[in-house]
């Protein structure tokens, strides 16, 4: 089948940078397309054609009503709505709603970006497992930071295990904040991403924006507050336990991680992959699981991301390799047995 679509001024814009965008199309669809003048034609199967007009057609209204999509939302757009079936381009922007997160507007990208926003809205525990770049703990400490500006709560906990990614830092100088600091640096930076410097400082100051590892969870009760459990991959059975057991009154809790690149030594078991069967018909827990088409980072990290799980498919190799690690790796803990200039080398929580 080949249809003609005309076309109008500024259609050049869905093109996308070297042609991106309309060779996506093509290629998720196995279609072909042609600019002829003022038409764009389009050929391939019956079903694909209606389907590329359709999404064509829907660009071209958001266009006139005045939406300006930019060329890399417009390129997410249709990584998702070219293989979701029931999902059009103008009902999946139109429904993405925009939310205010401190000094940061977003709007969700993917359809299980915004899954997973609707599951946080709705549940208190929120499980988000997937790849790198699909936006779990930055859409995560947005939503919070969201909560904190409402008064829905009164402070934000942001934690995660403190373990190094199969590399021996060796000794870390400084007090025992500065110790942790490079291991909490991603969720300072989403925090600095929405708030101001300054007032950001402020809150941290006053401990209405906490950031800490998982050890020290340990016997807290954290009522009235938004907790951030990342990298959670990296957390013990034991650990896991122990901070879904922190949560009290008027509290939510959002767990992020990738199971994927799991850095525990010595060939422990993951506390994220045990907690997804034990709590997967437990009430009032949500588990959102992204994927490839979810990656929201440079292009060519989805297919990365893609090129590696195609790789574990066939080898059946996939993360083992951090079994292969000569020594354990330690997990920050206690306070008491750190000294400024001693080595990070505590016992686990």
């Amino acid at each position: 089948m080949k249809i003609n679509v005309p076309v109008s001024k500024g259609i050049e814009s869905f093109f996308g940078t070297r042609d991106e965008n309309i060779r996506l199309l093509e290629r998720n669809l196995g279609v072909r397309t042609f600019l002829r003048h003022d038409n764009l034609e389009i050929d391939g199967d019956d079903l694909a054609v209606e389907r590329a007009r359709s999404i064509f057609e829907d660009y071209l209204f958001l266009q006139n009503e005045g939406h300006i999509l930019s060329n890399v939302d417009l390129n997410n757009f249709l990584r998702s709505v070219t293989v979701e079936d029931q999902t059009t381009l103008q009902s999946f922007y139109l429904s993405g709603r925009q939310r205010s997160f401190g000094k940061k507007i977003l709007a969700p990208k993917t359809v299980n970006q915004r899954r997973y926003l609707e599951a946080i809205e709705k549940n208190d525990l929120t499980f988000g497992i997937g790849p790198a770049g699909t936006g779990k703990t930055y859409l995560a400490v947005a939503m919070a930071v969201s909560a904190l500006m409402n008064k829905q709560v009164s402070r934000i906990i942001l934690t995660r295990p403190a373990v190094e990614a199969g590399e021996k830092l060796g000794f870390l100088p400084g007090t025992l904040q500065e110790k942790v600091d490079p291991y909490l640096r991603p969720l300072y930076d989403a925090l600095f991403d929405m708030i101001e410097a300054d007032k950001v400082e402020k809150l941290l100051e006053k401990h209405t924006i906490e950031v800490a590892p998982i050890a020290f969870m340990r016997g807290r009760t954290l009522n009235d507050a938004y907790i951030i459990i990342d990298e959670s991959q990296n957390c013990t059975p034991d650990q896991m336990k122990m901070i879904l057991t922190r949560m009290g009154f008027n509290s939510k809790m959002v767990v992020t991680g990738d199971i994927t690149q799991i850095d525990l030594p010595g060939g422990k078991r993951s506390g994220l992959i045990e907690v997804i069967e034990i709590l997967k018909n437990v009430t009032g827990v949500a588990f959102i699981h992204f994927d490839d088409m979810d990656v929201v980072r440079h292009s060519l990290v989805q297919r990365i991301v893609r090129a590696y799980e195609s790789y574990s498919e066939k080898t059946g190799i996939g993360r083992q390799l951090h079994l292969k690690l000569d020594e354990p790796v330690p997990a920050v803990a206690a306070a008491a047995s750190i000294t400024p200039g001693a080595p990070l080398d505590l016992p686990e929580a």
